[in-house]
């Protein structure tokens, strides 16, 4: 999971903390049990002093040795015994008095070996959900609130279709991509159409649904991408630098890149060459990708270059979103 290194940052934190919360909690039972049974503080107490008496035990030699070590594990199970039947006795369960780490599948350290576990990737998705959110007004945008009686359904001749019928297909696509991410037949999507038809609800949709199901997503604009790339190649100052590297090695390494609004970014040979490098290394790497744009395949061969277009052609499904522009509609309305 690719991560971005604020969403990791702040997940670590929320992890951090949420341990230090459970410690607390830990803490403040010990301490009612302690005033309300004196008794367990003295056995936990001697209970604590068993390492240092073995290493004494230790050091004697023969029989000795043996027979001290056996009698301190006679003793310290008694000792447990009763902790336990005084627990008990009070209504506490017999290990109220046992440290527990908040999280016992990685031992509170977030990773399993170089795994993450799923207490700090459950974090990282919420994080990555607050921030898309941000981004994209995540508040009522779902499939389900996609409608669909905006799109007309008198049949354009030039589509052998309705608008409404185009969109059904489109909705229902985006759909079974965002719910069967990785096992759709189809790794990309290109939404094209004239402004105001839903490609960035879509967009948004599609983000909310696999950022939920675990994958990172990364959403941004065609003019903030490529303008990342072009401070990675001229920033001079050290952060710049270091802050466009980490932004656009997410870029090409995210499960799910969403490049929105192509063709709005003003377009130059630097631009063509980056949006060259981020679709060519994705479909290198088999990684995700969601293109919305104004632009029809052949205006974008006509605008970047044929070897984009190409690749657009054939590793993208198309989607045309057809339709008179909502935005339009709902202000009249």
């Amino acid at each position: 999971m690719a991560y971005s290194e604020s969403i990791l940052s702040r997940a670590e934190a929320r992890l951090k903390q949420a341990q230090q919360e459970h410690q607390q909690v830990q803490q403040r039972r010990r301490k009612e049990i302690y005033r309300a049974l004196p008794r367990t503080e003295e056995i936990d107490q001697r209970l604590r002093q068993t390492a240092p008496r073995i290493l004494v035990a230790s050091l004697r030699q023969g029989l000795d040795q043996k027979q001290a070590l056996a009698a301190l594990r006679q003793e310290n199970m008694a000792l447990q015994e009763e902790e336990e039947t005084l627990l008990k006795q009070a209504g506490y369960p017999p290990d109220a008095l046992t440290e527990t780490p908040y999280c016992p599948l990685c031992g509170d350290r977030g990773w399993k070996g170089t795994v993450m576990c799923s207490c700090l990737k459950n974090l990282c998705q919420q994080e990555q959900i607050a921030q898309l959110s941000s981004m994209l007004d995540l508040g009522d945008q779902s499939f389900d609130t996609f409608r669909l009686d905006y799109y007309d359904r008198q049949i354009w001749p030039q589509f052998r279709r309705s608008p409404r019928e185009a969109m059904e297909i489109v909705l229902s696509t985006c759909r079974s991509y965002a719910e069967l991410f990785g096992t759709y037949h189809h790794k990309n999507l290109f939404l094209f159409g004239s402004p105001g038809l839903g490609k960035t609800f879509l967009s948004a949709c599609i983000a909310r649904v696999v950022s939920e199901a675990g994958y990172s997503v990364v959403y941004d604009t065609a003019a903030n991408v490529f303008a990342r790339f072009e401070t990675k190649k001229f920033a001079r100052q050290t952060e710049d630098l270091r802050q466009a590297e980490a932004d656009t090695r997410r870029y090409l390494t995210c499960d799910l890149l969403i490049l929105d609004d192509l063709g709005s970014e003003f377009t130059s040979p630097f631009v063509q060459s980056a949006l060259y490098e981020v679709v060519n290394t994705r479909l290198i790497e088999d990684k995700h990708t969601v293109i919305s744009s104004n632009l029809s395949l052949e205006q974008v061969r006509q605008r970047y270059s044929p070897q984009v277009a190409s690749r657009l052609a054939g590793a993208y499904m198309p989607l045309t979103f057809l339709g008179n522009d909502i935005r339009q509609m709902k202000k009249k309305n």
